[in-house]
């Protein structure tokens, strides 16, 4: 059973069924395993969520909503999780996946700081020189970092949501069956 607190904060579903811009989807999106609470549906939306999260720095909502819909995930597990990235933790999550990429890829790392000024001279737009030329510099073991913490962490995520999960029930019957038996 969920509790009240956190119920509060799930969607209406005849407001999600009267919605404007999500009525095409129909009842499609009013499936009872997008929003029921389950041990496999918190644990994949969770799953989705941070793999978005992390992955993809823009529209990470949409993706993971839209991922979720198709596994029929819980959707505001995944839609929640994709926070893992956020203006607070944006900054390390970033650095260590760019440290993790440089050491898998075995680069040395390069300081984002060093940019080659002959190439930014020749262009018009310096700002956005600056700015490609420090993407090209870490664009590579930024995104192997990423992509392997996306999907290491989302895959841990799982199953430690899962077992977590699985083990509360497995002491609830067992408290059950000592209660029983003192009885």
């Amino acid at each position: 059973m969920l509790p009240e607190h956190f119920r509060r904060f799930l969607p209406d579903p005849h407001a999600l069924r009267e919605h404007r811009a999500l009525r095409w989807l129909g009842p499609t999106l009013h499936h009872p395993r997008l929003w029921h609470v389950n041990r496999r549906g918190i644990a994949t939306g969770l799953a989705v969520g941070v793999f978005f999260g992390l992955l993809i720095p823009v529209a990470q909502i949409f993706f993971a909503a839209l991922t979720a819909l198709l596994l029929r995930a819980n959707i505001p597990a995944a839609v929640g999780s994709t926070l893992i990235t956020n203006p607070i933790t944006f900054a390390p999550v970033y650095y260590a996946a760019y440290h993790l990429g440089a050491w898998m890829l075995g680069s040395a790392d390069v300081p984002v700081a060093e940019v080659n000024l002959d190439r930014v001279a020749a262009r018009t737009a310096t700002g956005l020189a600056l700015w490609m030329d420090r993407l090209t510099t870490v664009g590579a073991p930024l995104a192997m970092g990423l992509l392997t913490l996306a999907v290491s962490l989302s895959v841990l995520i799982y199953f430690a949501v899962h077992w977590t999960w699985r083990l509360r029930i497995v002491r609830a019957w067992q408290r059950r069956k000592t209660s029983r038996r003192k009885r």
